[in-house]
């Protein structure tokens, strides 16, 4: 079964690129979309890919008004 995360790396531009991102080998990323990316993975994916997780860039201030 795949892990919700799946679609996260799919969205990232798949196993390979996942890979190379966090210095991994490819079969660790394959792993994670079945059991999901593990924390510290997930926490420096966020900061380097907001828009893959569906969250703001945090490099954009949000508007005093907001």
């Amino acid at each position: 079964d795949k892990h919700p995360d799946s679609e996260i790396i799919t969205r990232l531009g798949g196993t390979a690129a996942v890979a190379r991102m966090c210095r991994v080998r490819s079969p660790s990323v394959s792993e994670w979309k079945r059991s999901g990316i593990p924390d510290a993975r997930r926490q420096f994916l966020e900061l380097l890919h907001p828009d893959a997780f569906g969250l703001a860039d945090p490099a954009v201030p949000v508007s005093a008004g907001a």
